[in-house]
């Protein structure tokens, strides 16, 4: 869900926009740009009164805290939940062997192994497929994109921005709790489909509508970007942060996510530049090339970005290492299972974790 409360701001902001519209000075801007400074000032205790994460106690070796955690969020405090008992042993299983395995992280371990090379590439690539699959060009350009189909009226630019902002919210949050139930892959190949079917009608419409300027061809063109957003709402909303979270073991977790950050913010910093320029020269022809990457996308998740759904963070390294993997087997945690007993219980109590 973090990423869906992009789409809160975005809904908040577009119809502040859509209020002042019609103010005869520069305030008309200025409104809504004040009124954003007060969000970051809301989002300062969050911090404050967010649980740790039970991975980073138990490798601080806060173990009983990280516990309590997973009771509270996992089993409806629970103390006796064999749920918890069972993460648990995985967590401290697998903290263990990572610390076993080497003593300090570092980002040229991420080329070491053909894994960590999967990974990696499963980073660069989401971070650009992001930002690049035409997405930065309909939503951050969407008044030029509107003006190359004949819709110039800035009541219906405004409104028509705080309508799509409505959609993206309930497209990314029902995807996100959709995503246990219906896996990572069928929802990314699902949003490549989706994407790139509606991106080609719109270059297509677009393109009809520059040639003969009928003014129902461009009205046309609105339902499909309202299906392209969808489409990337199911998947690189809610997936593009927590996929590449999945993957990578807990002592590189946090360099990879800062690979991704990077890719994307290289990616969003060419759009910046170059986007309005291509807009302003070729118009329409431009959305050609977000036609070509939406065939990589599709192409690329269908052979590199394996399903992690049914799998602990613990377990999903045998996906890209195999045999090699840093992953507790049943064996293990079967051993350690007897170290989780609390002192004093009585023998019925005891949790057994038998191999699946």
């Amino acid at each position: 869900l973090y990423n869906c409360g992009w789409y809160v701001g975005g809904l908040i902001a577009a119809f502040l926009t859509y209020g002042t519209r019609n103010m005869g000075n520069s305030w008309s801007w200025r409104t809504s740009s004040l009124l954003q400074v007060l969000v970051p000032f809301l989002a300062l205790p969050a911090p404050i009164v967010a649980p740790q994460s039970p991975r980073w106690l138990v490798s601080m070796d806060r173990t009983e805290e990280a516990r309590q955690v997973l009771t509270k969020w996992y089993a409806g405090d629970d103390q006796q939940s064999q749920l918890v008992n069972y993460e648990m042993i995985q967590i401290i299983t697998a903290i263990q062997q990572e610390k076993n395995a080497t003593s300090s992280a570092s980002y040229a371990e991420m080329f070491k192994t053909p894994g960590n090379r999967h990974r990696l590439f499963i980073w660069v690539t989401l971070g650009f497929f992001g930002q690049w699959v035409g997405n930065g060009v309909v939503s951050y350009y969407l008044a030029l994109v509107l003006e190359t189909v004949g819709i110039t009226n800035v009541t219906d630019m405004t409104l028509m921005s705080g309508f799509l902002q409505l959609w993206n919210l309930i497209w990314c949050v029902v995807a996100a709790f959709s995503v246990d139930q219906l896996g990572r892959r069928p929802l990314f190949l699902t949003s490549a489909v989706i994407m790139g079917v509606s991106y080609v009608l719109v270059t297509g419409l677009s393109g009809s509508f520059a040639s003969n300027h009928t003014p129902t061809v461009g009205i046309a063109v609105i339902p499909f970007l309202f299906i392209f957003f969808a489409g990337y709402d199911i998947a690189l909303t809610p997936l593009v942060i927590s996929y590449p979270c999945e993957i990578w073991p807990y002592r590189l977790r946090s360099r990879g996510l800062t690979v991704t950050n990077v890719s994307t913010v290289v990616t969003i910093t060419f759009n910046t530049f170059v986007n309005p320029i291509a807009l302003g020269s070729i118009a329409w022809k431009y959305y050609i090339v977000f036609v070509v990457v939406l065939i990589l996308y599709g192409v690329t998740v269908f052979l590199a970005y394996p399903e992690t759904k049914g799998h602990s963070l613990e377990q999903i390294p045998v996906l890209f290492d195999g045999a090699t993997a840093e992953a507790p087997e049943p064996g293990q945690t079967a051993e350690r299972s007897a170290s989780m007993i609390s002192k004093g219980d009585e023998k019925e109590d005891v949790v057994r974790v038998e191999r699946v």
